[in-house]
């Protein structure tokens, strides 16, 4: 068989590629005809957001328990409810974790630093004229009908006029916090068993320091003291004394807390923890393993003044000198092999290192692990994200997330200590435990379908929290039932945040990435139609399409979506501040007329005509080119000399 001439596959394969920018050509102006507001047309005109939605730590899931329901199994002997509440934001990345409270009848919604070294939860008050601007609007007293100033008495420190209660706080970094305290109802969120309790909180007159700058509201205070949140709740014998918290892991923010008790893992690693020694969460810490091999240190090093605390509102851990050249001296000579490099700030000597770019998204390839040993024997192994941070300007590169603590013998381990732990403060027992898992699923795991307790209703006020309403979560089959023979083409909202247009834009994406994972479709469905500013705030219209799979969005899948956008059950990070939605709507899957039907029929008719020219050209040019390349010659035909060319 005679092998095709070259300039034939040439000329073919252009064919081919000039049928495929046919046929692409075609599919665009059927999808313009069928509608105008499709998907293809704003990837002209709109920017599509399509990035994923979250980094995750390949190796984390491993850590998980091998069966997910064991933390739901309720013990028998805590039959008092829990409070089930989300984390936001982000350790490394904002200094601090979040959760949302309501406060007041209507419920005014703030965004609260969960905070175990804090004895007190405050807010900031209306009349606060020494206040920063945060996410949410200020606490209003009068708004709220069931609010009731602290009057002042023996149990509490009097302002000047002996009238009301006030409270003060300052904190390590110099920032402090004052006010009146009062007493309204306080409500856990929709997914809580429990149902909004009275207790006292601080109404701020004055802020200094990063509490003046934060973008969080305030401070919800965990710590052991009268004020504390969870003291109040105790002795009100709302829940059991206990109280558990979950951050999320390198590069994964938000995490879960959960007020109450709950069965914990067989697995979990407690230790002792005594309150009369320290009024903080301390722990029974005797020793440090690097890599399997103890570091040479007295036992009692960790037992300096306040001893080992354990305080989710700190960010990186400070062990005491001799602890913290050890530790260091440690590290560094598992890591002789890699090249130590200057910190991300010039202000700060921290001590870093640059790996190869492959292992980027697996330190604990390279880095060693980190055993604390406790007094009764037991062991919790750290792994690289609980004592690294990421450099944020060279690529591959970590530094060390513990520091000396300065002059004070005391121990502090902050949250990147406990990443992707599920730390359990149980109080009653006088221990805290330990247990490595997936944060950023514990979450959905917690997150059964409950029968929450009536919220009270919204209101109209200043701050009646338009973000969140804290209304009765759908329980089972979503109230948003829609007509079964309805085929949704997008479901089209608008919505306001209290952000300026300037500082919004450059993390448009990351909102549309948050968008998906709070409506649970793909962002590669959420578009956004339109962007202005008003004022200081920014409106934006968003739009939701049907998977790229299919033409339609499925009614089950749209009865989630509009049951959060009805309930205003979207949550964002505060760095996005507060929002309202100010309409949605559902849009059927527009219906081809009868001209758009004839328009397709008749491109599909040329498509072929033109696909059938096609193959009889290329058939007749391949005829055409055997007889120019093989003609027929008699046997006995004389053949013109070739002359041999040279070799």
């Amino acid at each position: 068989m005679a092998a095709t001439p070259s300039h034939l596959i040439s000329t073919s394969i252009s064919i081919s590629i000039i049928l495929l920018i046919f046929s692409s050509l075609m599919e665009f102006l059927v999808l313009a005809s069928a509608n105008p507001t499709s998907p293809a047309l704003l990837l002209h005109s709109l920017p599509a957001m399509v990035l994923p939605l979250y980094l995750s730590t390949p190796n984390s899931s491993s850590r998980t328990s091998s069966n997910p329901r064991r933390l739901l199994q309720r013990s028998e002997s805590l039959n008092r409810p829990n409070a089930r509440m989300r984390l936001y934001d982000d350790l490394l990345r904002n200094g601090y974790y979040t959760t949302r409270l309501w406060i007041g009848t209507p419920p005014q919604r703030f965004a609260l630093i969960v905070d175990t070294g804090s004895t007190v939860t405050y807010v900031p008050c209306a009349s606060c004229e020494m206040c920063g601007r945060h996410q949410d609007p200020k606490f209003d007293p009068e708004e709220s009908s069931t609010y009731k100033a602290v009057k002042c008495n023996i149990d509490c420190t009097c302002d000047s006029d002996k009238v009301n209660c006030i409270y003060e706080r300052q904190y390590a970094e110099m920032s402090t916090s004052s006010g009146v305290l009062g007493e309204d109802l306080i409500s856990f969120g929709n997914q809580s068993e429990l149902a909004p309790q009275r207790a006292v909180f601080g109404c701020e007159n004055l802020e200094t320091g990063d509490l003046y700058s934060q973008p969080a509201d305030g401070i919800m205070g965990l710590g052991r003291g009268d004020l504390s949140v969870v003291d109040q709740l105790v002795d009100k014998g709302a829940i059991s004394d206990s109280f558990s918290l979950c951050y999320g892991g390198m590069d994964i923010g938000g995490g879960s807390m959960v007020l109450g008790g709950f069965t914990t893992p067989s697995d979990m690693v407690f230790t002792h923890s005594n309150p009369v020694r320290s009024p903080y969460y301390n722990l029974d810490l005797k020793e440090i393993h690097i890599a399997g091999k103890r570091l040479s240190l007295n036992p009692s090093v960790f037992d300096g003044k306040h001893g080992t605390v354990l305080d989710s509102g700190t960010t990186y851990a400070y062990l005491p000198e001799a602890a913290f050249l050890a530790f260091k001296d440690g590290i560094m000579k598992e890591l002789s092999s890699l090249k130590q490099i200057r910190g991300p700030d010039p202000n700060y000597n921290d001590i870093c290192f640059s790996t190869d770019e492959s292992e980027v998204s697996h330190p604990s390839d390279t880095f060693p692990a980190v055993d604390m040993v406790f007094g009764s024997g037991k062991k919790f192994t750290l792994s690289p994200e609980n004592y690294l941070f990421r450099h944020s300007k060279v690529r591959g590169a970590y530094c060390l997330g513990v520091f000396q603590n300065g002059k004070d013998p005391t121990t502090l381990l902050g949250g990147i200590v406990v990443r992707n732990t599920l730390v359990t403060y149980d109080r009653e027992n006088s221990k805290i435990g330990f247990w490595k898992t997936n944060c950023s699923e514990l979450w959905e795991r917690l997150h059964e379908s409950v029968s929450p307790p009536a919220m009270p209703p919204a209101s109209d006020g200043k701050n009646s929290t338009p973000g969140v309403t804290p209304t009765l979560a759908p329980t089972g089959a979503p109230p948003y039932v829609l007509p079964g023979e309805l085929q949704i083409g997008k479901i089209t909202f608008d919505m306001s945040l209290n952000i300026s247009y300037s500082d919004l834009k450059p993390h448009i994406t990351e909102l549309a990435e948050f968008i998906a994972q709070e409506l649970e479709v793909n962002t590669s469905q959420v578009h956004m139609l339109k962007f202005a500013a008003n004022g200081n705030d920014s409106l934006i219209g968003w739009a939701v399409f049907p998977a790229d799979s299919t033409d339609s969005i499925s009614n089950t899948t749209a009865a989630v979506i509009v049951a959060r956008l009805a309930e205003d059950r979207l949550q964002f990070p505060v760095m996005f501040g507060s929002y309202e939605l100010l309409g949605w709507r559902v849009e059927p899957k527009e219906k081809r007329s009868w001209r758009q039907r004839s328009y397709v029929v008749a491109l599909s008719i040329l498509g072929i005509l033109v696909i059938a020219l096609s193959v009889v050209g290329l058939w007749f040019l391949w005829r055409h080119r055997q007889r120019t390349v093989n003609p027929y010659k008699p046997v006995n035909a004389a053949v013109p000399e070739q002359e041999l060319q040279p070799l």
